[in-house]
């Protein structure tokens, strides 16, 4: 007897459809699975096995082979049990899956058949939707999840004895097959999240609870951190111990915008397939990701990777920021590998079978000593610096030049002083209206364009965008030739400058905006 059903699986961050296979024939009973499966899978024979019988079905004494198809694709993790099991089930005449409906089948057993959530299960129903499916079986753990995806029938299992009656004790191996009978859940989705609703429940998130106000003085690295937000540039703080770098940028996230809709459902299907999507009342995520890696991170747990490549660190701060304390203490080829996702805002990693893109739009933000004891800058004579200059080049030297150009503001966050003259501190709700009113003014320039932040202009786009008056670009061209920077550092400036512009609320670039957008570039003017 052959029977065939469909589930799926994930791929990098998204869905895979796989044919589900059984056949039963005569011979002596063994279960076999075939089509490139991984541990996780081959285990499955056991879970399902005990799973049928502990809910009062038969589980057949035939030799049955298992196949997952396409053959060539490699398959991991444990969404293939339910369908496995009602496979089992079908084909030996126990259960019937409604005629009139193409199912989606997903979900992992337990040995007592309750049926326990996986991840990915966004990407997993938006395949099935695209495909054309009209229903979904998974578990009730991710009904929530599934329920985001609108014009497919979601189907919520606890147990696998909630799919049929039980047999009875006279006739536990009956061949009168019951059609499966479930609950639809999708029908109590009436509409997604409003902005509204999502900034709402952003701003009653614990970890927005944080205000700038709460960091006295530090005026001006208050202002690179709002440029920074205006414009979604990468920023490095540097300074002594103590003088309050993790504070500020730990405090960043409460000034950035709220997620639309659409990057939401984006943050979500990252989250979703990394597995680390925890249940919210409106579903959707609110907050703006902030991740914070210890510097002992490998490189694939900050790129992605694995036999089937999951997300990094990176791809987890899409759309949000990429926090790394303590820069210097990273790995070299670890930050190296940042470049390039710093510059395409994605990432691909390339397998022997196939490659895989991610995305990696973040923002990052970054801070680090002057010199290994963190005193090169500090006046104070208890606090002396005493690392030799061959140290402190060697500790400068673990971030290479290229990484450091990509960094378009490097601030300095010397000790606070007397910061009880410093006056009354700005809230994050102050500084957060004049982002938003940046990100307006930038929406309404780039309109018609795949552009949204200045951030991300490059090439001919960027040179017809933003348009410097004869002295600001001899100011910048004097700056270039002097310190010989770069081109991309050249290009970060202006955008800089472009962003500088939006805040002060400037139809044009002005000679002072450039020049705050150079003295933004500590690292370069050798300030340090």
């Amino acid at each position: 007897m052959y029977g065939k059903l469909y589930s799926s699986c994930l791929y990098g961050i998204d869905g895979v459809l796989i044919e589900v296979e059984t056949d039963l024939s005569n011979g002596l009973p063994l279960t076999s699975i075939i089509g490139l499966p991984d541990s996780a899978i081959r285990e499955a024979v056991e879970r399902v096995r005990a799973a049928i019988k502990n809910c009062g079905y038969q589980y057949p004494l035939q030799r049955i082979t298992i196949n997952l198809a396409p053959a060539d694709l490699r398959k991991e993790g444990s969404s293939f049990d339910l369908a496995i099991a009602i496979a089992l089930l079908t084909t030996s005449n126990q259960l019937l899956l409604p005629a009139q409906e193409r199912t989606l089948v997903l979900g992992e057993l337990a040995l007592d058949g309750s049926i326990r959530p996986v991840p990915g299960i966004l990407s997993m129903v938006d395949l099935a939707k695209r495909q054309g499916f009209t229903s979904v079986i998974l578990p009730y753990d991710n009904v929530e999840e599934a329920r985001l995806i609108r014009g497919i029938k979601i189907y919520g299992l606890r147990h696998l004895k909630e799919i049929a009656p039980v047999p009875t004790a006279e006739s536990p191996g009956s061949t009168n097959a019951a059609t499966i009978k479930l609950t639809d859940y999708s029908h109590l989705h009436t509409s997604a999240p409003s902005s509204e609703q999502l900034n709402q429940k952003r701003t009653a998130s614990p970890s927005l609870s944080e205000d700038f106000s709460d960091v006295l003085g530090q005026h001006h690295v208050k202002r690179a951190l709002m440029i920074a937000a205006a414009g979604m540039h990468n920023i490095m703080l540097v300074g002594p111990p103590g003088t309050g770098k993790t504070m500020l940028i730990k405090r960043l996230p409460t000034i950035l915008p709220p997620l639309s809709e659409e990057e939401a459902l984006e943050v979500t299907k990252v989250l979703s397939a990394a597995g680390q999507l925890k249940e919210a009342p409106l579903g959707l995520i609110a907050d703006r990701p902030f991740r914070s890696p210890h510097h002992t991170i490998s490189t694939s747990g900050l790129i992605g990777g694995g036999g089937i490549p999951k997300p990094g660190e990176v791809s987890l701060a899409h759309r949000g920021i990429l926090f790394l304390d303590e820069l210097p203490e990273f790995q070299r080829q670890v930050l190296e590998v940042l470049r390039q996702p710093l510059e395409d805002q994605t990432v691909t990693i390339s397998r022997a079978r196939a490659a895989f893109t991610f995305p990696a739009q973040f923002m990052l933000a970054c801070s680090m000593n002057p010199c290994p004891c963190g005193y090169l800058s500090a006046q104070a004579e208890e606090q002396r610096c005493i690392c030799s200059p061959a140290r402190v080049a060697a500790y400068r030297a673990k971030i290479s030049g290229p990484l450091l150009d990509r960094i378009d503001l490097q601030v300095e966050v010397p000790p606070p002083g007397d910061w009880r003259k410093a006056g009354a501190s700005p809230t994050s709700t102050e500084m957060q209206a004049k982002v938003m009113a940046a990100h307006a003014i930038q929406a309404k320039r780039y309109a018609n364009h795949s552009v949204r932040w200045n951030s991300q202009l490059s090439g001919t786009f960027l040179r017809k965008t933003i348009q410097l008056n004869l002295e600001a670009e001899q100011l910048l061209d004097q700056t270039l030739h002097t310190l010989n920077l770069s081109m991309r550092a050249h290009d970060r400036i202006m955008k800089m400058a472009q962003t500088i512009a939006d805040l002060d609320h400037e139809g044009e670039i002005l000679t002072a905006h450039v020049a705050e957008a150079i003295q933004y570039r500590q690292l370069d003017l050798n300030l340090f």
